[in-house]
C-alpha cells in the first residue's frame, strides 16, 4: 500500500551515493518538497523529466525543493557511472540519490517509476502520483499548496 496522505516524509537513509550533493536537510524544513523516483531504463521518466526540471526551476524561488531518487529496475542500472551519465543528459541538477539497495523505495512503499511524492511545509505528504498522467494531477496539488501556505 502506498504512503497515505498526511504521512510524514520518510527519511532517505539507504541512499548508496548522492549525485549533485546531498540535500541540506535543515534547509528542507519549511519548504515544499517533491521527491521523484526515476530509472535509467524508464522512457516515461525521460519524457517527464523536462517538466520536473521546469517545476524545479520555476517554483524554487517560491520554496519548492526537489530531490531525485534513482530506483534501478535491473541489475545493470546499479552502475553509478551509467546513472551519472543519464542524469546529466536529463538535466538533473537537484540532489539525486542512488537507491541501489531499494531502501528508500521501501521507506516510501514505492514500486513504480516514475513516481512523485509532494510534501507540504510541515513535511506531510499532500500528493502522490505515478505514471504518465501523474504530473498533471500533481501540478494542481502543487499550485494549491503554494496558494494555501
Amino acid at each position: 500500500m502506498p504512503l497515505r496522505i498526511g504521512t510524514p516524509m520518510p527519511d532517505l537513509r539507504g541512499v548508496t551515493e548522492w549525485l549533485n550533493g546531498e540535500p541540506d536537510w535543515e534547509s528542507l524544513k519549511g519548504h515544499l518538497v517533491l521527491v521523484h523516483f526515476w530509472s535509467v531504463s524508464c522512457h516515461l521518466c525521460h519524457e517527464n523529466m523536462p517538466k520536473v526540471n521546469q517545476w524545479r526551476d520555476t517554483y524554487a524561488p517560491a520554496g519548492l525543493r526537489v530531490i531525485a531518487i534513482h530506483q534501478p529496475r535491473d541489475e545493470w542500472e546499479t552502475d553509478v557511472e551509467t546513472v551519472k551519465q543519464k542524469a546529466a543528459e536529463l538535466g538533473i541538477t537537484q540532489p539525486c540519490g542512488i537507491d541501489n539497495l531499494h531502501k528508500v523505495a521501501e521507506a516510501y512503499e514505492n514500486q513504480w517509476v516514475p513516481a512523485y511524492y509532494l510534501f507540504d511545509r510541515a513535511g506531510q505528504l499532500r500528493g502522490r502520483t505515478a505514471g504518465y498522467a501523474g504530473l498533471s494531477m500533481l501540478e494542481n496539488a502543487l499550485k494549491r499548496l503554494f496558494e494555501t501556505q
